[in-house]
């Protein structure tokens, strides 16, 4: 079996990852783009990149045949609206989003555009993302989420040659080391997993999907509830390894232009709605002799497979209200321990809508 498929190098598959992890804490984006670049202006960049499973297809069918055949087999792996209905509640839907502003993310399906007008209440991961001033106090409580307060560096987590990379890679991006030195990784994270086309947009100040879902709930009256708050999210990210965090942060910085790629081909599987390719295409790209099969599956399993839990348990409540518009991130979605197959377990029949 290969080794390295034609779609993505070692640092390619890092990317992917990454990218994942923005699209898992989408409020991190926010928060850093605010921290470094409050109050400048912005010009517009366009955005380039190439679909990476399609020239898969062309380059090495049998791999794109394995990856297609495994995202076939993953439970709730098509689809990004579905029905909820529970005996003695009116019928809610989960719809799974991209923490991006792309035009092609923030335009809802027909179905699920109709599902949104029609709902009386809409419920996002946190509505903390929604007043910056408040989630910053709230933050502020727990610097030690964010930066590091003793004498910890990125550049100390690193050896020379990895901290010089770094901050070579940093000073492309128009990112000056020194004024992120403190940052946890995490924080960098999320900012340098993004093309700079998605970034100059957040930080003019387009919204990402979820935000303008509860921004246009608001204005028109829907009641907006949240499932969990940012500083749960950062201590979910938090209680991985810091290894981990800086080595991959590292590598996706040594990528440059390549991340355009990586954003094209998800935001491609997720207009297809293919959420259930997302994982097997980043297995696929990923060597495994170079990696922690462990560490990664902690990573999945804190990031989502836990959250997953809480997400159905908080919304419950607010479902047995009826009628709600429930939108958290797509990759909540598939898989046995996804929230598809969490809402079953917790019995509501859930159906997909417009397969």
């Amino acid at each position: 079996m290969k080794r390295v498929i034609a779609i993505a190098d070692r640092a390619a598959a890092v990317s992917l990852k990454l990218l994942v992890v923005a699209n898992i804490l989408f409020f991190l984006s926010f928060l850093v783009i605010m921290l470094l670049t409050a109050g400048k202006a912005h010009a517009e960049v366009s955005c380039t990149g190439t679909d990476m499973l399609s020239a898969l297809h062309a380059s090495d069918p049998a791999t794109y045949q394995k990856i297609e055949a495994e995202a076939a087999a993953t439970p709730n792996g098509k689809g990004l609206l579905w029905k909820l209905e529970k005996p003695g509640e009116k019928p809610s839907f989960l719809f799974g989003t991209m923490h991006m502003t792309d035009p092609r993310v923030t335009t809802l399906p027909a179905a699920a555009q109709k599902a949104f007008d029609a709902s009386d209440t809409v419920i996002i991961e946190t509505t903390e993302v929604l007043d910056q001033k408040k989630m910053m106090a709230a933050l502020l409580k727990e610097p030690d989420l964010m930066m590091f307060t003793d004498n910890t560096t990125l550049s100390s987590l690193l050896s020379p040659d990895d901290a010089a990379a770094m901050n070579k890679a940093l000073d492309a991006r128009g990112i000056p080391p020194a004024t992120v030195a403190k940052m946890k990784p995490w924080m960098l994270s999320a900012m340098v997993a993004l093309p700079a086309c998605e970034l100059a947009r957040k930080a003019g100040g387009a919204p990402v999907l979820d935000v303008k879902l509860a921004e246009d709930a608001k204005a028109s009256g829907k009641a907006v509830e949240g499932l969990e708050t940012v500083a749960d999210q950062l201590h979910a990210m938090a209680s991985l390894p810091i290894a981990l965090h800086m080595k991959d942060l590292v590598e996706t910085l040594k990528l440059g232009d390549k991340v355009n790629d990586v954003n094209e081909t998800m935001i491609v599987l997720y207009q297809r709605g293919d959420t259930g390719l997302f994982w097997p295409l980043f297995r696929a790209a990923m060597p495994g002799e170079q990696d922690d099969p462990a560490a990664y599956a902690a990573f999945e399993e804190t990031m989502i497979t836990s959250r997953n839990k809480v997400m159905v348990d908080h919304a419950q409540p607010i479902l047995a209200k009826g009628n709600a518009f429930m939108a958290v991130g797509a990759l909540h979605l598939p898989g046995p321990q996804g929230l598809v197959e969490d809402f079953r377990k917790a019995g509501y029949t859930v159906t997909a809508v417009g397969l």
